[in-house]
């Protein structure tokens, strides 16, 4: 992720044995001899951020480039992962919060039977429950986010919870918002469609949807 339009990389690499602990980072310069990116991946979306494949041929990195000790690589992305994820999950909350903004607009302006589209009730409660998961993914994240920095035992978990709680419930009210424009929600000229496109892939990213279920359920069978 956006690999050809950096100057330095955190490279993890394997400088020990099998497992985690043979993990080291590295500080790579991304213009260092040796280095090569492959071409520019065509992605649904985040289409301004350049994903591309690194080829390392006979690299030659400094010693003084590692990043802590050795075989502390595999804890320092780790330890980065969680922040990460309250990232992905306040992306997610900030282009819900967009699109709730703009379907309720659109649903104001738009009229059917002689009424706006938000006086018919199904509406209603489309707009409802967009916007109670906007408020319970914003309480969420920032429930995470004190626990992350006091350095809370249960932060892990918290981090976890509101990545997959606020990925997965935000991207149906996102996609609830595309369906309430209908035909237009799917026309680039709307801007609905490209909040789809980006926040698909934050199921994905940080840590998939399926392996945050498997780290809250960690944290709750650890206390039996």
């Amino acid at each position: 992720s956006g690999a050809s339009a950096t100057d330095l990389m955190v490279v993890m690499t394997r400088t020990g044995s099998k497992g985690p602990k043979g993990v080291s980072a590295l500080i790579i310069d991304a213009r260092s001899p040796g280095i090569t990116f492959g071409q520019k991946e065509k992605k649904v979306g985040w289409n301004n951020q350049p994903t591309c494949i690194v080829n390392f041929d006979d690299v030659e990195v400094p010693v003084e480039n590692l990043l802590g000790s050795e075989g502390q690589g595999f804890n320092l992305a780790m330890h980065g992962l969680n922040g990460g994820r309250v990232n992905i999950a306040s992306c997610s909350l900030g282009a819900a919060q967009q699109c709730l903004e703009d379907v309720l607009q659109y649903t104001n302006d738009r009229k059917a039977f002689s009424q706006p589209l938000h006086g018919f009730q199904h509406v209603q409660f489309k707009l409802a429950d967009m916007a109670t998961k906007v408020t319970t993914s914003r309480l969420l994240i920032r429930e995470a986010a004190r626990a992350l920095d006091a350095g809370a035992p249960n932060a892990v978990a918290l981090c976890a919870m509101c990545k997959l709680h606020a990925t997965e419930s935000l991207f149906k009210a996102i996609d609830d918002a595309l369906q309430l424009h209908g035909g237009y929600g799917y026309l680039k000229s709307y801007p609905v469609q490209q909040y789809w496109r980006d926040t698909r892939v934050n199921r994905i990213l940080e840590g998939t949807s399926e392996v945050m279920h498997m780290l809250v359920a960690r944290d709750l069978l650890k206390h039996l």
